[in-house]
């Protein structure tokens, strides 16, 4: 009687024989939305006749123990190789060319979220009594990249309130508000952050963060990918500056008119002062001999965060 569920015939190979090969472990990175190669080569020299090998590529069934499901597999009865589950339809594939030299390598195609767990590869030889010659285990890990995180606010009440939000990234990600002044990180209990699976299954985030007021403060958010040994900090300067106190209203008006005389007296030096530089600076350039001057601004030191596992 022929067998013709793949699953079946896995089952009765693993039982009809103890002696197994000796398993092999590693680990593969890859970006979702590309391709990848699970590595599962045979040690053995010379070329594989595929009327005498079966292989199966599978994976844990989530939420039951011990259940496999397979991903594509080989059968010396068939043409081509073949394919169980679904999610991996069109996108899993082995060749045929390589399995011949001893390559059962899979090849998977635009990678997914779902695709992080672990594979197995089974590779059986019919002539040595379906004897197991390869047992390798392949940890695929996924990654992509969170968007620049974007920071809005503050809003202005008893407290500052900053947001600060990033999507499309994988896997979860570690989220830190930084105080740009000095680089410092800020006190993690300031934040509050929620991050949630989108239709893609990738993780979008947001963080909000509430601290006290304060005559200046100068805040950024920064998206850590532990995958990716990624810090995205935000570009934009979250510059807040001014006191919610500090602005008069009403019975104030006079007083505040008052106050600005001085003021202007302090504008009208310093445009003065403005028009003596300026001819101080053309008489220069017809007494002095052109001289080339180096970009004297001093550069604002980019923060870049320490990896933070």
């Amino acid at each position: 009687m022929r067998l013709r569920s793949p699953r079946l015939l896995l089952l009765l190979f693993c039982g009809l024989r103890a002696v197994v090969a000796v398993s092999q472990e590693r680990e593969v990175r890859a970006m979702v939305g590309s391709d990848v190669r699970l590595a599962c080569v045979s040690l053995e020299e010379g070329s594989f006749d595929l009327n005498d090998v079966f292989v199966y590529w599978q994976i844990s069934e989530p939420g039951k123990a011990n259940a496999k499901s397979v991903v594509t597999y080989y059968l010396p009865e068939n043409s081509s190789a073949g394919h169980s589950d679904n999610h991996y339809r069109d996108r899993a594939w082995l060749s045929l060319d390589s399995m011949r030299q001893g390559d059962f390598s899979l090849h998977l195609h635009n990678v997914t979220p779902q695709d992080e767990q672990k594979f197995n590869c089974l590779v059986f030889r019919k002539s040595l009594e379906l004897r197991k010659i390869l047992d390798v285990v392949v940890s695929l890990h996924v990654a992509a990249n969170y968007s620049m995180p974007v920071v809005s606010g503050p809003s202005q009440d008893e407290e500052l309130t900053f947001t600060c939000t990033s999507t499309n990234g994988y896997p979860r990600p570690n989220v830190y508000w930084i105080n740009r002044t000095d680089g410092s990180l800020l006190d993690g209990a300031l934040q509050s952050s929620t991050v949630s699976l989108n239709a893609r299954g990738l993780y979008d985030v947001v963080s909000v963060l509430r601290i006290g007021r304060a005559p200046s403060v100068n805040v950024g958010c920064c998206i850590e990918n532990v995958l990716l040994h990624q810090n995205l900090t935000s570009n934009q300067p979250e510059m807040f500056t001014g006191d919610k106190k500090s602005v008069p209203d009403g019975p104030a008006h006079d007083t505040l008119e008052a106050g600005s005389r001085p003021v202007l007296s302090v504008l009208g030096v310093l445009a003065m002062a403005v028009v003596v530089a300026v001819v101080t600076g053309w008489l220069c350039r017809n007494r002095c001999p052109h001289r080339s001057h180096t970009d004297a601004r001093a550069a604002r030191p980019e923060l870049e965060l320490a990896e933070l596992v």
